[in-house]
């Protein structure tokens, strides 16, 4: 794709999904973690990328036949945090993003909006990449029931095309932005379930009174 105008952040989807696929096989392997080396948007993409993987994790776990109440209890309030951290992140894709843009005076007013910000594509490209790794390993499982491998072959091929079909999204609706043809918001999630003012089951009937 062609180049930024100076001083704006590249995006690349090519880039962004090699470094999902590859923190993922990585992180299976060893403690997840986000290297200190990063920093920017590349810094944020991978920190909302473990988001996603812990999450992806943390829901394996609660459905585990054999986890007690107890258990999943306290999965259930890891995922409430981890999900909150991954819409943070996604939030702040968004910010540098639109932080670098605005000093070359982009996105451009009156340009057409689009319905999406590029924070959102990201998150759902970082679960792609889970996907198609996890799926992988369906295709190679050792002793898997007849059938198993070839089911998800053709799983592993619907995927790949969708993030390849993202992928693409992104590209054209950065460049796009870049040409002053689209422009994006910053859509905050306002979420309120892990907010105790907000959610009626934590701060309980009668407190306004």
């Amino acid at each position: 794709m062609p180049a930024s105008p100076p001083d704006t952040l590249s995006l690349s989807s090519t880039k962004v999904t090699l470094l999902h696929d590859q923190c993922t096989i990585r992180w299976h392997h060893e403690t997840p973690a986000v290297l200190p080396s990063l920093t920017g948007l590349e810094r944020a993409v991978t920190e909302q990328h473990l988001a996603n993987f812990e999450l992806w994790h943390a829901e394996d776990t609660a459905r585990t036949p054999q986890a007690s109440d107890h258990d999943i209890a306290r999965t259930k309030r890891f995922i409430d945090g981890a999900n909150q951290r991954r819409n943070d992140l996604t939030e702040q894709c968004d910010v540098l993003l639109l932080k670098s843009l605005s000093r070359q005076n982009l996105p451009a007013p009156g340009a057409e909006l689009h319905s999406e910000s590029p924070g959102l594509i990201l998150d759902r490209l970082s679960i792609l990449s889970l996907k198609l790794f996890h799926t992988r390993e369906e295709i190679e499982r050792p002793g898997a029931p007849p059938g198993h491998a070839a089911r998800n072959v053709e799983r592993l091929r619907i995927l790949a095309e969708q993030r390849d079909d993202l992928a693409a999204a992104l590209d054209r609706l950065w460049q796009q932005v870049l040409n002053g043809r689209r422009s994006f918001k910053l859509y905050r999630q306002l979420k309120m379930y892990n907010d105790p003012a907000l959610n009626p089951a934590v701060y309980g009937p009668g407190s306004h009174s």
